[in-house]
């Protein structure tokens, strides 16, 4: 039901769009109806939540999250995803077309995955479709059934059903998003440089970094771009790891493409020097890269140069990352490449943030109000100002906590941050004034793309109307 009282919320530390500062927040209807001079606002009993010196931010907003259901349930799961955003902090995801079965490559394919979905999520989601060989007829459908865009590999992804695309199927695919306005989203590494970078098998991180160098990201985003001036589509590099890519990137902004590019949490917080052998828990693609090419990363986020640090949460069993402890090889070259890390990217960062001398006005601009812009979600989500979402997160920016994996919400608890210690850590979680419970039902909507035709969207429409 609509919420029909209002509530307020204190904090001595509200992170606004124009800053950080005392403040009241007045929610009504689900809905932030205005913020005012902290104190300064009553509220009846049970209807006032005062923070003290905790601070308050907009709900984080990632739009890079593999659920894997159905068909790869065993991977990673709506509820155990969802459950685990939320503890994070995160109060809406954008899920990836793969590795569910069928992945997100036509309206019916979509259709499955919101079935899949339907009850389950305990934060707001949306979906991407896939661009694939073959299927450019599929992406109008898609698009008006709501998507957010169209995600392509450049190389392969590691999933038979979702092959990537030659330059044929690219420059075809980029020509119909750019016909009907669709934001592209690339894993860019190129396959021919992968191919003849020396493969060793192996519990050496050493070796794996060496086959996933970074010339292949750089050749990668250089043809990407090429492409994306003849068709004038518009582009988004995903999880850039290497800082080799950023001149191209400057190059082409200047030259009018547009490109926007994002980052994630272990790029900027883990390094390749502090791998141990045989920890696949660390493996991803592209890879960690060394601590120098980690400063050039956050050199370029202070500078503007991404829009967005978003998880790439992608897990799996336990078995497919060959984790020693798990019985495994600990084998870089066979393990499965994916962090899991949705939970825990808001402290991570947090961490090192701080560190750097960042504010938590930075961090909200890298992982809320950055990434609603690029879905075309701002005007509802990613900030603390009147007629948005009541999507907030009390957040105590000098707790600190070690990981555990009894601690995650996510369906394997495997993750490159165990045993560490993080700073910052989330008090509560609301989704449109509601505080989310994980013992109690879920209320997450099914999100589509603003303004999006067709019968779905309409659908989800009214669906959002008569939402618990």
């Amino acid at each position: 039901m609509p919420f029909s009282r209002p509530t307020v919320i204190r904090s001595r530390r509200v992170v606004l769009p124009d800053g950080e500062r005392p403040a009241d927040v007045l929610i009504q209807d689900g809905k932030i109806a205005r913020t005012a001079p902290h104190g300064s606002l009553t509220a009846g009993p049970g209807e006032l939540t005062d923070l003290g010196d905790t601070a308050l931010l907009p709900g984080l907003v990632d739009t890079h999250v593999h659920v894997n259901e159905p068909g790869r349930t065993e991977w990673e799961g709506f509820a155990t995803a969802t459950r685990a955003a939320a503890a994070g902090g995160v109060t809406t995801i954008i899920d990836m077309p793969l590795n569910s079965i069928p992945p997100t490559i036509t309206a019916a394919g979509l259709g499955v995955k919101r079935r899949a979905a339907e009850g389950q999520a305990w934060v707001d989601l949306g979906f991407w479709g896939g661009a694939v060989p073959g299927n450019v007829a599929d992406l109008e459908p898609l698009y008006q059934e709501g998507v957010f865009g169209f995600k392509s590999f450049l190389a392969p992804s590691g999933v038979d059903e979702f092959p990537h695309v030659g330059a044929a199927d690219l420059e075809a695919a980029l020509a119909e998003q750019a016909r009907i306005g669709a934001l592209a989203i690339i894993h860019a590494e190129d396959p021919a440089v992968l191919a003849a970078a020396p493969q060793q098998p192996g519990v050496h991180y050493r070796d794996f970094l060496a086959s996933r160098p970074a010339g292949a990201e750089t050749a990668a985003v250089a043809r990407l771009l090429d492409a994306a001036r003849r068709t004038g589509a518009r582009v988004h590099i995903l999880h850039v790891s290497s800082a080799a890519v950023l001149p191209l990137l400057r190059q082409a902004r200047a030259d009018g493409v547009r490109v926007t590019a994002e980052t994630c949490p272990h790029y900027l917080t883990l390094a390749a020097e502090q791998v141990p052998d045989g920890d696949t828990a660390f493996k991803c693609c592209p890879p960690i890269r060394d601590e120098s090419n980690r400063d050039a990363l956050w050199e370029a986020l202070a500078n503007g140069e991404f829009t967005a640090v978003v998880s790439d949460h992608s897990p799996s069993t336990p078995d497919l990352k060959l984790l020693p402890e798990y019985g495994g090889s600990g084998d870089f070259a066979a393990a499965w490449g994916g962090i899991a890390s949705l939970q825990l990217g808001l402290p991570a960062v947090w961490t090192e943030a701080r560190r750097r001398g960042h504010t938590l006005a930075d961090v909200v601009r890298w992982m809320s109000e950055g990434p609603a812009r690029l879905v075309g979600l701002a005007g509802t989500k990613g900030a603390i100002a009147a007629g948005h979402d009541a999507d907030l997160v009390a957040f105590d920016p000098e707790g600190e906590f070690a990981v555990r994996a009894s601690g995650l919400h996510h369906r394997n608890p495997v993750t490159p941050y165990a045993g560490r210690t993080l700073t910052g850590a989330v008090r509560g979680t609301w989704l449109r004034g509601r505080e989310v419970d994980p013992a109690a039902r879920p209320f997450g909507r099914q999100l589509t793309r603003p303004a999006t035709r067709g019968a779905t969207a309409k659908a989800a429409a009214t669906q959002a109307t008569t939402a618990p």
